[in-house]
């Protein structure tokens, strides 16, 4: 575990709108995107994330604008995912304001762009997104997805986020699709299964639903907790959600 648990908010963005829905079906508006990152800046968190989840060329400008005038106003690391498939990509994040870059679906059909990511801009940059999904034929019973978890492939998650961290990434950002939206909890078997194997630090995610479920994540390894909709619902602030950490001994920044 690193020294102090970092706590992320995960805004889902589709042309420049917060979106949000259960297991990536049944989208709903959720906000500004930039005026909710700056919400959680002063509530205390610690990194956010933006996921462009219907990430097209048309819309690939509009994140760009997102992703800038954010980092204008908000004073953290950002991570920025979706749709990334190239160095390019990649530099042209950064040059708009980005500190991390997640990658999943192009990471997936092409594995060395992580391996271009980490030698062209630094392992810290390259976030591997896993979006898993459990699957009894698998050898670790779980699966990874692409396409914001549509389309189920045949690779063990374990095995694929091995190769990954050998390739050059340097966190890996585990959501689980089945737990995603249902707000029923964090998976933590799969975060511990994660942890196991991680020499990089994993970052929860997918599940987040009440003050109780966090603590547990961070029991079963993860450096990092990630959520979405019970930030953007105003149902916990980052702040309540650092003092329940506390509370069970968890150290946060």
């Amino acid at each position: 575990m690193s020294v102090a648990v970092r706590v992320i908010p995960c805004l889902d963005v589709a042309a420049g709108r917060v979106v949000k829905g259960v297991n990536f079906l049944n989208l709903r508006d959720a906000g500004d995107p930039i005026e909710l990152a700056r919400r959680y800046y002063e509530q205390g968190a610690d990194e956010i994330t933006f996921l462009d989840v219907k990430a097209t060329v048309d819309n690939r400008d509009t994140m760009f604008d997102v992703v800038q005038a954010t980092a204008e106003q908000v004073f953290i690391p950002l991570t920025v995912g979706g749709g990334v498939r190239s160095g390019e990509d990649v530099a042209k994040l950064l040059a708009h304001g980005a500190d991390k870059i997640g990658v999943n679906s192009a990471a997936i059909a092409r594995p060395g762009l992580i391996d271009e990511i980490a030698d062209r801009f630094g392992a810290q940059v390259c976030v591997l997104s896993l979006d898993v999904t459990r699957d009894a034929s698998a050898e670790s019973g779980f699966v990874v997805t692409t396409h914001g978890g549509r389309t189920r492939t045949s690779i063990d998650a374990l095995a694929w986020a091995r190769e990954a961290m050998e390739r050059g990434a340097g966190e890996l950002l585990v959501n689980s699709i089945d737990a995603d939206g249902t707000k029923a909890g964090f998976d933590t078997e799969l975060i511990a299964a994660m942890h196991e194997i991680a020499v990089v630090p994993v970052i929860a995610s997918g599940g987040a639903g009440a003050l109780e479920h966090f603590a547990p994540a961070i029991g079963a390894g993860a450096d990092a907790v990630l959520a979405a909709s019970v930030f953007h619902n105003a149902e916990l602030t980052v702040g309540q959600v650092k003092d329940a950490l506390r509370a069970e001994g968890v150290m946060v920044r």
